[in-house]
């Protein structure tokens, strides 16, 4: 009875008669469930966000963190970080805290941030440089350890930031997904507690950092990626996709976050150049255009 009336009121959102904001469902956290689950039941083993054998998806799981408290009023302590998506083999303990932990001999650990108009969440409130990015990849780090896994052992470890196309072309993400940035802002957290975590970044994060693969991913890519499979869930998904545009765009351009001017020289590639190319690369004919259907 219960779960009927709660789809009663979420199909009234699309009817346009919803008793609560449409973006309680219209969002990037729905629409990244979507994707997980369509690519869980389809999407083999050719895409990034594709599940290994034997692996699974999970959204909003609580990572691990090196930095957690050490002792009542730890001034350099962090809570654990939540993440929008994980994608490979793992557990998840008591679901009121979703804690999430690699299995043993685990062959794949994907995280992934999905956005729409916002830019990865800012440093915690002790150490205000350590951003949303350094934060997931040292996570992903910690996760490695407690399993006493080799990062070289996995064969799918990344970090993804799922976003529209024009937020990227914007490059509002760029410095954030940057592997030398990631690398001196976990450094510098590391150097905050004078030698104590100087092991775990040696042993543990640096061998993560160098194997792991980071990048942004559009949505208007996957959902091409989708439709090349099946038309019909390509659109279906695709109209999701506008209504979360529609429903989450901000007012006023001037509320769009800008991103920050580059400090590197211009010579050298950021991340997303560095590791260029899109989930469509994989599409063996991209001659398939998905009609526009958003706002």
């Amino acid at each position: 009875m219960i779960v009927e009336r709660i789809r009663a009121m979420l199909e009234a959102c699309e009817a346009g008669t919803a008793a609560f904001p449409p973006a309680e469902l219209y969002n990037e956290g729905w629409l990244l469930r979507i994707v997980l689950d369509w690519f869980a039941r389809h999407g083999g083993d050719r895409y990034p966000l594709s599940p290994s054998p034997g692996a699974r998806w999970f959204s909003q799981a609580w990572m691990p963190s090196a930095f957690l408290s050490r002792f009542r009023g730890d001034r350099l302590a962090e809570a654990r970080t939540h993440a929008d998506g994980v994608l490979g083999h793992f557990t998840i303990g008591d679901p009121g805290t979703a804690a999430m932990a690699l299995t043993p001999g685990a062959l794949q650990l994907v995280v992934i941030e999905a956005k729409l108009f916002a830019r990865l969440s800012a440093g915690v409130r002790n150490a205000p440089y350590y951003d949303q990015a350094a934060r997931s990849v040292a996570c992903m780090a910690e996760a490695i350890r407690r399993a006493d896994l080799d990062p070289e052992q996995l064969d799918s470890l990344g970090f993804y930031v799922l976003a529209p196309q024009a937020r990227l072309d914007d490059g509002i993400f760029e410095w954030d997904v940057d592997p030398e940035a990631i690398r001196r802002k976990v450094r510098r957290r590391v150097e905050d507690y004078a030698g104590e975590r100087d092991h775990w970044f040696r042993h543990w994060f640096e061998p993560t950092w160098r194997r792991i693969e980071i990048r942004c991913l559009s949505w208007e890519d996957i959902i091409e990626v989708i439709a090349f499979h099946s038309i019909e869930e390509g659109h279906i998904i695709d109209s999701f996709y506008g209504q979360c545009l529609r429903f989450n765009r901000p007012q006023s351009s001037r509320a769009l976050p800008r991103a920050p001017l580059p400090v590197r020289p211009r010579g050298q590639m950021f991340a997303t150049e560095q590791r260029s190319g899109s989930l469509g690369d994989a599409i063996p004919d991209s001659r398939f255009k998905i009609p526009e259907s958003r706002d």
